[in-house]
């Protein structure tokens, strides 16, 4: 049986965390900047983690089990 790929466009977005969380970076902060406030720009640095179910589903896409 061969092995699995890893699908890279999910390894590009996600990092899975020591303690297996799913850890990704916000979106809408590329472009379009000027109209958003101060405040949003800011808080959409920090990075986010999924929930549960959906960090199974992206753990499953990068072969981390």
């Amino acid at each position: 049986m061969p092995k699995m790929k890893t699908h890279k466009g999910a390894a590009k977005r996600f990092k899975v965390t020591k303690s297996g969380k799913v850890k990704y970076r916000r979106k809408n902060r590329s472009h379009i900047l000027t109209k958003k406030t101060r405040k949003r720009k800011r808080q959409l640095r920090k990075s986010a983690y999924l929930n549960n179910t959906d960090g199974k589903r992206i753990k499953k896409i990068l072969n981390q089990h």
